[in-house]
């Protein structure tokens, strides 16, 4: 068929398996193709366009399931990759490769979309091109990234929309493919199409936006490896949002800007924000921050959300990367949820491209600074006294008995819109702070640690031989943990340590990290025990909690004895200790460990955090 790629048919003749006839399928006009039995002319279809040559293909010869079927459905993930592979065989534009694996047993893709037909991520890193990730459906019942993205490139590689030559486009056409695969109808009850879509969990039923620093799955793996391949300027994860009704079509979380920090963080609040905020205005769609009220209500003002780098936009914050999660409105119908976000990816586009210039210098500064940068926050806490102000367009609010429990009920009354200035709590204080060591030392019997550290692409090197050195010890002092499972963990928070010098012998192989490089900011956040998402709040290091070795107190009763009468100082400290706290000394058995905890005979490895810091003196 179509040999010389000079010829067109003006027909296809295909056999219809339920009617054993052939039938002429047209290819003139386009409305033509929607057949009765899409699923089969959708095969067809694809088949056809890829025997057409690439300066015939329009937007209208390559529909999406989305268009097909009146922008109701989504495509399954079968049939979402089968489209990209087409478009990677029809235009040199695109490059979709295999990336790593997923727990669902598929690999991730990655899609290039590149306006010079340089599709190569080591050739375009060194060209003056700015690099946008976009990723699509980690939440599979959130499918509208999917299918705006399709609709996107389609449009971009048909002529229809301009790629700028300063930009390149890194997509994941599915992320949750694990998610995707598990698809009903009776998903997200509340949101309003397409008709079906994929779960939330991924195949070990964790949601993927809680695991990009812990990766308990291999999609966080493999992200990592996206991730630090094409070191984006702009990171894109695309979402839908629950909670209140509203006007609003569209919002929007950012990096926290406070959080991002710096000339980056301040360029995020007064330039690249209000940019698109900017250029969402002209497409006639109002942002306006992620919608949440701190439990309260609108009157008591929104509050910005606090993107941890357990989540993707907190992730790319450690790596210098500005960051959106875009979420649309859950109710607002599927056509304008895609169309505003295919809106808004070419706001991004546009602002990246004419400003491709000041992203780059600010990225690169900041690289150059962190590696030079003595104290890290690591943790945070929202400041109430001050704030910014957005408008909001919302609905009136109120309470009507309950068709279910006759019980008062909130409702929202679209016959009463409203525009309300409200307050903006976006500004956050460091909580903690660390001043940085001039390297750490990770054991080797730590490995799960070591491998995170080498998927995230850690300069580290291990020990030529046994060696001693003096480090700086933290010791667990106290802790709280979550009573309940969150992700398959039960976080720790509220650490508190006391510190000491000690000599420290360490093994040949055990791990050297140099903190002089650009991963600075994600080496102290995740191993700094007090940081908000750190290995061990994540309890990675939860074995130097529970104590190995202990004592028979019969036995141990002549053995303290004799410790106590030969070092008189720790007889005084048992002493003191009895004094100023009455339970211990009304217990012989509290007596019996205290003295047992503060001899040679107690396990240095409980509670002794096993990371440690080289101190410069």
């Amino acid at each position: 068929m179509l040999k010389d790629n000079k010829r067109l048919p003006t027909a296809i003749i295909c056999i219809n398996l339920s009617e054993k006839r052939p039938q002429r399928l047209y290819l003139k006009p386009p409305s033509l193709f929607l057949w009765d039995n899409q699923s089969k002319m959708r095969t067809i279809l694809l088949f056809f366009c890829a025997f057409l040559p690439t300066t015939l293909l329009t937007a209208q010869t390559i529909p999406t399931k989305y268009e097909q079927t009146q922008h109701l459905e989504t495509p399954t993930y079968q049939e979402a990759i089968d489209w990209w592979k087409m478009m990677d065989t029809k235009f040199p534009q695109i490059k979709m490769q295999t990336m790593g694996p997923t727990d669902a047993g598929y690999p991730l893709h990655l899609i290039i979309v590149s306006p010079d037909n340089d599709v190569d991520i080591a050739s375009l890193k060194k060209k003056d091109k700015r690099i946008i990730l976009i990723n699509n459906g980690i939440h599979p019942g959130e499918p509208d990234g999917i299918d705006a993205s399709m609709l996107l490139v389609r449009d971009i590689v048909t002529r229809k929309k301009t790629l700028p030559a300063n930009v390149v486009l890194a997509i994941i056409p599915v992320y949750n493919i694990g998610g995707c695969l598990n698809r009903s109808a009776n998903y997200r009850v509340d949101q309003n199409g397409p008709k079906e879509f994929g779960f939330r969990g991924n195949s070990q039923n964790l949601d993927l936006n809680r695991d990009f620093i812990k990766a308990d799955s291999k999609e966080a793996r493999s992200f990592a490896e996206i991730f630090h391949l094409c070191d984006p300027d702009v990171f894109v994860d695309n979402h839908v949002s629950n909670g209140a009704d509203y006007q609003h079509v569209m919002t929007l979380l950012t990096s926290q800007h406070s959080k991002l920090g710096g000339i980056m963080g301040e360029y995020m609040n007064k330039q690249f924000e209000p940019g698109i905020y900017g250029l969402m205005k002209e497409k006639g769609y109002d942002l306006v921050p992620y919608v949440s009220f701190g439990g309260g209500t609108p009157d008591q003002g929104l509050t910005a959300y606090f993107d941890g780098p357990r989540y993707s936009s907190g992730y790319a914050t450690l790596w210098h990367t500005f960051a959106f999660v875009p979420e649309t409105h859950m109710l607002k119908s599927y056509e304008q949820r895609v169309q505003s976000t295919y809106a808004l990816m070419e706001s991004f586009i546009a602002f990246t491209s004419k400003n491709s210039g000041t992203i780059k210098q600010l990225r690169e500064q900041t690289k150059q600074s962190v590696k030079q940068q003595t104290e890290f926050p690591v943790s945070w806490i929202l400041d109430r006294n001050k704030t910014a102000t957005v408008t909001f367009k919302g609905y009136e609010a109120g309470r009507k008995p309950s068709d279910v429990s006759g019980l008062p009920r909130l409702y929202y009354d679209r016959s009463k819109p409203y525009e309300k200035e409200l307050k903006y709590y976006n500004f956050f204080n460091a909580k903690t702070t660390i001043k940085k060591p001039s390297a750490y030392i990770v054991p080797q019997g730590w490995w799960k640690i070591i491998e995170l550290l080498k998927l995230n692409k850690v300069q580290m090197k291990p020990l030529a031989k046994d060696t001693t050195i003096e480090v700086e010890v933290y010791r667990i002092e106290d802790y709280k943990t979550s009573p309940r499972p969150y992700e398959m963990h039960h976080l720790n928070s509220d650490v508190k340590l006391s510190t000491s010098l000690q000599k420290i012998a360490f093994r040949k192989g055990d791990y050297y990290i140099p903190l002089n490089q650009v991963a600075n900011r994600f080496l102290v956040e995740v191993l700094e025990p007090q940081g908000d998402d750190s290995y061990f709040a994540w309890n990675y290091f939860d074995g130097i909690l529970g104590q190995k070795e202990g004592f028979s107190g019969y036995a141990f009763e002549d053995i303290a004895a004799q410790y106590l009468q030969e070092h008189p100082d720790a007889k005084k400290q048992l002493e003191e200790k009895k004094v100023t706290d009455t339970a211990l000394a009304k217990s012989a058995a509290a007596q019996l460990d205290f003295v047992y905890k503060n001899s040679p005979y107690y396990e240095p490895a409980h509670m002794r955090y096993p990371v440690f810091r080289i101190i410069e003196h």
